[in-house]
């Protein structure tokens, strides 16, 4: 059975004490807070300073092949998007990780809330790994009925692109002819209640992601037994989700609101 190990805390101080006691991780889901668009409970205190720190503290623990997903999004201050997202995926590239893959998680159902632009409905999902990955159980999907017809059967030209903007011809190629396909990177997503969780108490945290997003992630990046952690756990959607797929766990949490709520979720999710 998956284990958890739920901490209140500062998630500086405790992945810094963690790493001393030489604790790796497989994988880390998590979501910062959005620049200062909610003050959690009166908590919050960040800025790219401190970001910077938990960077350097995620890429220590993380095993060589681990990877981070970071879920994100900017403050619309001023009439401009601050873009904190794309200052912290390069940061994280300078810290070490590599940017494997700028993931879009995208809202059926978003809240209307623009007047002056476009209506706002997805969020940044970076999926960044220490080297190369050690786990990619890429997810997949039925394929596009356009393409299951007899043409898909038979070998056929295909034209690339090259490097000089000529194209080259490939001949004898091999259309794939399964009935599923690798799942492309912008993931749809109910939200709200019935749509993130079914746990009314979850929305006691005003930011939370859908539960099968965090499943999504879980799937696409480890395996049974794995190590994932959460160091802004929040409601605890990627723990819960994490022991239901049997992979251990570390939460980390500040707010005593938010870890009360995370206890009595991932504690379920082990009955």
């Amino acid at each position: 059975m998956a284990e958890y190990d739920l901490y209140l805390d500062d998630c500086i101080s405790r992945m810094q004490k963690l790493v001393k006691e030489g604790v790796k991780v497989d994988l880390t889901i998590s979501s910062p807070p959005y620049d200062e668009i909610y003050d959690y409970s009166g908590t919050l205190i960040w800025n790219y300073d401190i970001f910077k720190e938990v960077a350097k503290k995620l890429y220590e623990i993380t095993k060589d092949g681990g990877i981070v997903v970071w879920v994100v999004n900017d403050q619309m201050k001023n009439g401009s998007e601050s873009g904190t997202s794309f200052k912290q995926a390069l940061y994280f590239m300078e810290v070490g990780f590599k940017l494997h893959d700028t993931m879009i998680y995208a809202k059926n159902n978003p809240v209307p809330n623009a007047k002056t632009r476009y209506q706002q409905s997805f969020e940044y999902m970076f999926v960044l790994s220490k080297g190369k990955p050690k786990t990619t159980n890429i997810l997949t999907e039925p394929r596009s009925n356009k393409w299951n017809d007899k043409r898909c059967f038979r070998k056929e030209k295909r034209f690339n692109r090259d490097k000089d903007g000529q194209f080259s011809v490939k001949k004898d190629f091999k259309f794939d002819i399964n009935e599923e396909v690798p799942r492309r990177n912008i993931w749809y997503y109910s939200v709200g209640l019935n749509g993130s969780t079914k746990d009314k108490d979850a929305f006691k945290h005003p930011a939370i992601f859908p539960e099968k997003l965090a499943q999504d992630h879980i799937l696409s990046w480890s395996n049974e037994g794995d190590l994932v952690l959460d160091p802004f756990m929040g409601s605890g959607t990627t723990g819960k989700m994490a022991i239901i797929n049997n992979r251990n766990f570390i939460g980390i949490e500040k707010v005593d609101e938010y870890y009360n709520i995370a206890i009595e979720r991932i504690s379920q999710a082990t009955k």
